[in-house]
């Protein structure tokens, strides 16, 4: 029973036909199109592409689909251009979920694409950072660990690798679930 839970998965989403997708060269583009397309108030989340259309980074910009023509101008005016814009057309094309949380009762692990960060509920300290595969990932992990989630520094901010921005993802999702 104990594996069961822990390894089963979650069901996928519904299809949502409104929604499309960003994909890009690099990392570096995902993360300035995400930064400048929430700072602008459009409801866009990140996500891993379908294995169908994997092309440039590991992740997309999932969006609505209605929005299309506004986003591209934004993006377009500060220099970021997707690679291709791909809509949600069919099961096999829906963008794949970052987040897998697992719950050890006392420890809340996430793990967002390849990183994992893991505390401990009662007190929210961060006991372990694992996964990756860049070289600021020990640096990460020795600047976390041991500390709050309010006492430790962003991973966005000390770190500037792919590894660094999926731990800030799991980092905010670890504190979005123990808020």
């Amino acid at each position: 029973m104990f594996f069961k839970k822990l390894f089963t998965r979650k069901k996928r989403k519904p299809l949502r036909v409104d929604r499309g997708m960003l994909l890009f060269d690099h990392t570096s583009d995902v993360i300035r199109a995400e930064t400048l397309l929430k700072a602008e108030g459009w409801a866009i989340q990140v996500m891993g592409p379908p294995p169908e259309i994997q092309r440039g980074c590991d992740l997309v910009v999932e969006f609505p689909l209605m929005e299309q023509m506004r986003i591209l101008e934004t993006l377009k005016a500060k220099k970021v251009i997707p690679l291709e814009v791909v809509p949600v057309a069919g099961p096999l094309l829906l963008p794949v979920d970052l987040f897998h949380t697992k719950d050890f009762g006392d420890y809340l692990m996430v793990r967002a694409a390849n990183m994992k960060i893991t505390i401990e509920k009662k007190t929210r300290i961060i006991v372990n950072i694992s996964g990756g595969g860049c070289p600021d990932v020990p640096f990460l992990a020795e600047q976390l660990t041991g500390k709050t989630l309010e006492e430790a520094p962003k991973p966005r901010e000390i770190g500037h690798t792919l590894c660094g921005y999926a731990l800030q993802l799991a980092y905010e999702e670890v504190e979005r679930q123990c808020s």
